[in-house]
Order: structure tokens, then sequence, then C-alpha cells
């Protein structure tokens, strides 16, 4: 059995192998990922070592740094997946004049979406979050700016860029553009990135700001 502790009121015997596991993964020594956790390298180390069971909000700060869910860390097996999107199975959602569609399965490394931008949707919102983003335009004109750059996009232009760069994304008038876009979930947590970002989007001339109490769960948010 597991170390019980006050904090959680469970025994957790597998999460200390996971954690050193995904530490590992990401190529972070133990005091790099005590750092973004806040925590000592000691206190790391006895989680890892299970001399120490962690609570819930540390689990949920420890799946947000390791690019991955609480259910994952417990060792929950995950839901059988369907690798096949159906189109008519996928609902839009619209959220900021954008719509949305499901193009790939949830809770992935990465999310696939289906995207319309209308020409007046969004046009002073600058993002920026950890993670990379491909996008590929299907139909209309798109303007991608990137830090300093601005580009124009039609039908068959793609780009890939690392979404640390400030970007935004807008239709050219007098048309919307439709594309298809993909972008990383790993250590960003999933529902700020549904071409948003592990940050809020920002208007531009605004600070960018991060809010570190967020929760590591969900799927698509639309900023």
């Amino acid at each position: 059995m597991g170390q019980r502790t006050p904090d959680t009121g469970m025994d957790l015997p597998g999460v200390a192998p996971r954690l050193r596991a995904l530490r590992r993964r990401g190529g972070l020594t133990l005091e790099a990922a005590a750092e973004r956790l806040d925590l000592s390298p000691a206190h790391l180390s006895r989680l890892e070592t299970g001399q120490r069971q962690p609570s819930l909000p540390l689990l949920l700060a420890l799946a947000r740094t390791y690019g991955t869910t609480v259910a994952d860390l417990l060792g929950e097996a995950p839901p059988d997946r369907d690798p096949v999107v159906r189109a008519g199975q996928v609902e839009p959602v619209e959220a900021g004049g954008w719509v949305y569609r499901q193009a790939g399965g949830s809770r992935r490394a990465v999310q696939a979406l289906r995207v319309h931008i209308p020409p007046d949707a969004q046009n002073d919102l600058v993002r920026t979050h950890a993670g990379e983003e491909w996008l590929y335009v299907l139909t209309g004109r798109l303007r991608l700016v990137l830090g300093g750059s601005e580009h124009l996009l039609g039908p068959g232009d793609s780009a890939h860029y690392d979404s640390l760069t400030p970007h935004r994304i807008t239709a050219v008038p007098p048309e919307g553009a439709d594309l298809l876009f993909v972008h990383t979930l790993l250590q960003s947590h999933i529902g700020d990135l549904c071409l948003g970002g592990g940050d809020r989007p920002l208007r531009q001339g605004a600070q960018r700001h991060t809010d570190p109490s967020r929760s590591p769960e969900g799927d698509i948010h639309a900023e």
C-alpha cells in the first residue's frame, strides 16, 4: 500500500514512478522541474520516491508542468478512442465570431481543428503561449502576423511556427477564410489552447500575463 497523507486522503502508489518518468521524458533535471513547480528539489525528490504524496492542487500543477492530465498521473486507463472523425458527427462551436470544428481526437498531444474566420472577427487579438502551431489555408485569404513580420496566405499556403512568438490571425476582407489548424498541447493546459494560448489572448498593446490557478483539464476552449 502507498503512503496515506491528510492532503489527499488516498493511496497513490503508482504516482511516484510516473512523476519521475514524465520529468525525464521532458528532459528536465530535478532542480529545473522543482523551480517550475515552485518546490524545493528535496520535496520533489520525495514525491518521486513515494516518501510524500501530492495534494490535489499539486497534482494539477504537476500535470500542467509535464503536459499531461491528472488522470494520466493517477494511472487511469484512457477511454477507447475512435481514430476516425466523421464529418456528420462534428458539431460546430462558435466563439468570438470564429467557428471551430474538431478534426482530430481530444486529449492528445496535438489538437486538430477546422476553423472558419470571418473578415471582421478578433482582428486585434495577439496571442502568445507555449507550443507550436501549424495552419493550412483551404479557402479565402489569411493575414498572419508573427512578431514584427506580416504574411498574406492564400489557398494551399501553410505556416508552421513557435507559438511563443506573438501572433495574430485574421481573415482578409471581403471574404472570410477557412483553414486546417493543428497545435500542440504539451507544456500548456488543454483548455486554453484552441487558437488561444496558455495565456489569455492579448489585445494589441496589452501586457502578457499568466494565471497559474487555472486547471489543466478540459477540451476545446475558444477565447
